[in-house]
C-alpha cells in the first residue's frame, strides 16, 4: 500500500471518528431532549439528526454502493427548514435509520479498496471526471465528513 491507500486508511479513521462521536451525542438525548433548539429559533437536535441521516443515505448511491434507504428523509430534513411541516419523523425512526444507514456505508467501506475511491462518484459525468480526477469518491468521503463534523459543533450548542 502506498500514500494513497495511507490517506484512505486515515479518512475512513476520520469518519469513524466523526460517526462514534455523533452516536455517542445523539445516541444518549432523551425524546425530550431531541427536541432543544440549538439557539432560539433554529433548527432543533432531531433535525440536525435527520439532515445528517439523509445526507448519508444519500451516499450510498453516490458511492456506488446501493440504493438509498431513507430518501423520504429529504422532504423532512433536507429540502425543507427544521419546524416547517408537520409531518417529521420520530426520535426513535431517526435513531434507527441513523444506525442502519451507517451500518450500511460501513459495510460498502469495507468492501472497498483504495483504488475504488480515486473511481469518479455517481454524481460527475465521466467527460466531468477525465477533466477533473477529484470528483472522485474520496473527495465525498472527505467532504461529508467535514459536514458531519460542522452539524456536530452545531449540536453542542444545543446541549448547552
Amino acid at each position: 500500500m502506498g500514500n494513497e491507500g495511507s490517506y484512505v486508511v486515515l479518512g475512513l479513521k476520520t469518519w469513524n471518528a466523526q460517526i462514534d462521536r455523533a452516536d455517542k451525542l445523539f445516541g444518549g438525548l432523551s425524546s425530550e431532549e431531541v427536541l432543544r433548539e440549538i439557539a432560539p429559533g433554529r433548527n432543533r437536535l432531531l433535525y440536525l439528526w435527520g439532515h445528517l441521516t439523509a445526507v448519508h443515505d444519500a451516499m450510498l448511491p453516490l458511492l456506488s454502493l446501493g440504493e438509498r434507504l431513507h430518501p423520504e428523509f429529504d422532504v423532512a430534513f433536507v429540502s425543507n427548514p427544521d419546524k416547517s411541516r408537520a409531518e417529521t419523523p420520530s426520535h426513535e425512526q431517526v435513531r434507527q435509520a441513523w444506525n442502519v444507514v451507517n451500518a450500511e456505508l460501513r459495510k460498502g467501506f469495507e468492501k472497498m479498496s483504495w483504488s475504488d475511491w480515486l473511481e469518479r462518484h455517481s454524481a460527475a459525468s465521466e467527460e466531468d471526471f477525465r477533466k477533473d480526477a477529484s470528483r472522485n469518491r474520496f473527495a465525498i468521503l472527505l467532504g461529508r465528513t467535514n459536514h458531519l463534523s460542522y452539524h456536530l459543533g452545531q449540536a453542542m450548542l444545543g446541549l448547552k
